[in-house]
């Protein structure tokens, strides 16, 4: 029975989750028995998008049964589509004898955001529950054409401004390995289901780190693109219409080639022809090839200037660096002295330049509270005038045109070559506990300066490695934000916890750092020898 009691906002919100927990029991109850369920785990094992259409192509599995195995994984309701596009494509590939595009059959999820014909994209906001799309966005649309199946929307913050992954919608989506701890954000909520192997790719948003946050915290890989590489056409976002630091879409995985197999999908299906905003750019294969053939050049940041990174952060970084150092590439330090501070500085005040109206709007819509970090985000200044804003680009401008003259005089004192990607931590910890997250330095920048970033998973908190000593017993914070990460540094309570790292190119250069990633990667997954 539905509940009657309470405010409005609690009211829909109530009635929202009912609806989700009913279609998440009537799948369990016509489809889960046993034997399905032991089913599904065998099916779940090929995590990786070649893996699953070699296995639809030779007939070893049926897109049906695929679908049916993710579902049993998940706490969403787009199932009854799924199933049903699932049989669509079994019966195409029974009456052509070959696959509906090039990812036939691979089960994925979409972050809330995005638009589904028939369903709500509420951005976490109670005032836009029951409101579904009336069209697919243009990814979507895409994926659908290519062969993909979609199985489920997944969990966000309120308003999506936030590292973590809370609202009064759907509530607070918890780390799988420690509930206390956030899977961060703002895509926690994909993240968390591919963590759990819920589906097999993830598709997410990032205007701050929300797609490479939570691939850090959780062991997954998180491919951030530039601005116009990939459709964004409906996709719902807070502050729609701010342009100089925009949100942009990509994808999520727990393997490095399911993150290039469907960037090469989505480019070659040339989405420009439906997103005007989408640059008319093809995949480079020469370049991604290229990287993973020759000596790089690549600058280390060990630190932003603002925020120091716990130990196990900074271990995890150095290893990774001197693994390539081992195999013959080139490193340099990089040094940003003030200018990340002074680019975070300037972005902060697009996030804030309507003095929170369209946030307040939404939040207020339907009654709903406030999660503490939106609350403050909507007081934190005022509407600024047309003039002002032409200022606020113009100093944006100059600080992007100083991040590049950094980038051009970083050179290998061996080669003299510029580098060709930095390698820098993700974030100064790894997950912490719930609504602890408040520096996002080392991702938001790359946002600013609109640079295509990766992430890895390369480590773990090791509490018998990681415990301080030395000068990190004595260690001064510099400001009052490294004063508060220094003081969530646990090694006992975030020991085994993931630790990725980022690994950066210039503006649409997605290929470079998928190149440079499977690099990275191999070489922290080679066994040594004796």
């Amino acid at each position: 029975m539905e509940n009657t009691n309470g405010p409005k906002w609690l009211q829909i919100a109530n009635r929202k989750r009912q609806l989700r927990d009913e279609a998440i029991q009537k799948y369990i109850d016509s489809h889960a028995t046993s034997s399905q369920v032991r089913a599904s785990r065998d099916l779940t094992g090929a995590g990786c998008v070649e893996e699953i259409i070699q296995a639809v192509s030779s007939g070893a599995v049926t897109a049906s049964k695929l679908c049916a195995a993710y579902i049993n994984r998940l706490t969403e309701i787009l199932f009854d589509d799924a199933q049903k596009r699932a049989q669509e494509l079994d019966q195409f590939f029974e009456e052509h004898g070959r696959l509906r595009g090039p990812l036939h059959g691979v089960p994925m999820t979409l972050k809330d955001q995005f638009d589904v014909q028939g369903y709500d994209s509420t951005l976490g906001y109670v005032g836009r529950a029951f409101k579904p799309a009336a069209e697919h966005c243009v990814l979507m649309s895409l994926l659908k054409q290519m062969g993909a199946v979609i199985i489920a929307k997944s969990n966000l913050p309120q308003s999506i401004m936030w590292c973590e992954t809370e609202n009064p919608l759907w509530g607070l989506t918890v780390h799988p390995t420690n509930t206390d701890f956030t899977p961060g954000g703002s895509t926690g909520g994909e993240g968390t289901l591919l963590s759990l192997e819920g589906s097999v790719v993830g598709w997410g948003t990032d205007i701050g780190g929300s797609i490479r946050i939570p691939s850090h915290m959780l062991g997954l890989y998180g491919l951030k693109p530039s601005s116009t590489r990939l459709p964004y056409h409906g996709v719902a976002v807070s502050t729609e219409g701010q342009e100089h630091v925009p949100s942009v879409i990509g994808p999520m995985a727990r393997n490095l080639d399911s993150l290039t197999a469907v960037m090469k999908a989505v480019i070659y299906a040339a989405p420009w022809n439906l997103d005007p905003k989408c640059c008319p750019l093809p995949w480079r294969n020469n370049t991604y090839l290229d990287v993973q053939s020759r000596v790089l050049v690549i600058g280390v940041m060990q630190d932003d200037g603002v925020v120091k990174p716990h130990p196990p952060v900074a271990r995890v970084l150095a290893e990774v660096a001197a693994k390539l150092k081992e195999a013959g590439h080139e490193l340099v330090l990089w040094n940003p002295g003030t200018l990340y501070q002074e680019c975070i500085d300037i972005m902060d005040q697009y996030y804030t330049a309507d003095g929170g109206e369209d946030i307040r709007q939404d939040v207020e819509a339907a009654g709903e509270p406030y999660i503490p970090h939106v609350e403050a985000l909507v007081n934190r200044g005022k509407p600024i005038s047309v003039y002002s804003y032409w200022q606020l680009n113009k100093q944006k401008f100059a600080a992007q045109k100083r991040f590049l003259d950094l980038w051009n005089s970083t050179v290998s004192p061996t080669s003299g070559k510029t580098i060709d990607v930095l390698l820098t931590p993700v974030m100064p910890h790894s997950a912490v506990p719930h609504r602890k997250c408040r520096w996002v330095g080392y991702t938001k920048v790359f946002n600013f300066v609109d640079y295509s970033a990766l992430v890895i998973p390369a480590g773990r908190v090791e509490k018998n490695r990681d415990a301080l000593s030395g000068k990190d017993l004595s260690y001064q914070p510099r400001n009052e934000l490294d004063e508060w990460n220094w003081r969530l540094y646990d090694a006992e309570s975030m020991d085994g916890m993931s630790i990725g790292v980022q690994i950066v190119g210039r503006r649409l250069e997605e290929e470079k750092v998928l190149g440079v990633g499977k690099v990275i990667d191999r070489l922290l997954k080679a066994v040594k020898t004796p």
